[in-house]
């Protein structure tokens, strides 16, 4: 697996160890599309996926074969640039390129021409979403981790998983921070964007209990509360959700630093594709994978008083 190499980044999830042929020294099989299902099946399967979600196979045939993996949090056209420029023959993406039904897939749309480029190309997609969320080492876990969580418990468990398996994580960091220093921690692991990081609270206000949720999480407030988090970290904090949070805290409890969407996502992806390809490995197929550089931030600069 290689490195991702992200110039926008500041600092990324540690890699795990790379898989080479089976132990047995024998060379290793020709993976198909069906094994690295299976395999991704088994590492976040989609029982776990929201009953809103679109996950798993979106182009591509089980019998083709497989050698190079790209991950990437978008499928953006400048994603599949990279994939196909690379000789990609699958393309896992955290977010669905489908997610809401349509009824054409014509060249003439944005997605419509994504999926034909991807099959003209030889490159299957595959999606890994709230599927890629609620699994163990999935987006959340690889969050409570980055920032050195303990004890971690679910905020929203699994209704088809294991007791660790769900939506969002909560735990306690080893000693006890000001806000302002735990927010300079999530500040130097995130991606570098145009948004840079938000924080509502007491610069000075103490914080252990940490409460994290990749991606859009200001569905959780309740689980929050109930968890007694000093601190939630998420993504796309509307307004008045957080003005509603910020009115119903106890003690300025919990504060909230906003994240960019696709940076605390983006953690995922070196984890995921090194987990991947040690699954792979384990069953004898040998599979290249890469974490896309992209930067799929929607947002290219902002704006600040002073």
């Amino acid at each position: 697996m290689e490195t991702p190499s992200n110039p926008d980044a500041r600092a990324s999830a540690e890699e795990p160890a790379g898989a080479g042929g089976s132990e047995s020294g024998q060379e290793a099989a020709q993976a198909r599309l069906g094994d690295v299902l299976l395999a991704v099946e088994e590492l976040w399967p989609e029982s776990l996926a929201e009953d809103w979600d679109a996950v798993g196979i979106v182009a591509g045939r089980p019998e083709r074969s497989v050698e190079r993996i790209l991950f990437a949090v978008d499928p953006t056209h400048e994603v599949i640039d990279e994939a196909l420029e690379w000789g990609a023959d699958l393309l896992i993406t955290h977010h669905p390129l489908l997610l809401k039904p349509v009824h054409s897939v014509a060249g003439t749309g944005f997605k419509g021409d994504a999926v034909h480029r991807l099959i003209e190309g030889g490159c299957a997609l595959v999606t890994a979403h709230t599927n890629g969320d609620s699994a163990v080492g999935g987006v959340s876990d690889v969050l409570a981790d980055a920032f050195g969580l303990q004890d971690t418990v679910p905020l929203a468990p699994a209704a088809n998983g294991l007791p660790e398996e769900g939506i969002g994580r909560v735990g306690n960091l080893p000693e006890v921070a000001t806000l302002a220093e735990f927010a300079e921690l999530v500040f130097s692991i995130m991606p570098a964007v145009a948004g840079g990081v938000r924080v509502a609270g007491d610069p000075q206000g103490l914080v252990r209990r940490v409460a994290v949720c990749g991606g859009a999480g200001d569905s959780l407030f309740g689980a929050v509360r109930e968890q007694q988090a000093d601190v939630y970290v998420t993504a796309d904090l509307r307004h008045h959700p957080a003005s509603e949070a910020r009115e119903a805290a106890v003690n300025g409890r919990p504060y909230l630093i906003d994240v960019s969407h696709f940076g605390s996502e983006w953690l995922w992806l070196t984890p995921a594709a090194g987990a991947l390809e040690n699954v792979l490995a384990d069953q004898g197929f040998s599979v290249e994978t890469r974490v896309s550089t992209r930067n799929t931030d929607p947002w290219d600069f902002i704006l600040t008083p002073g």
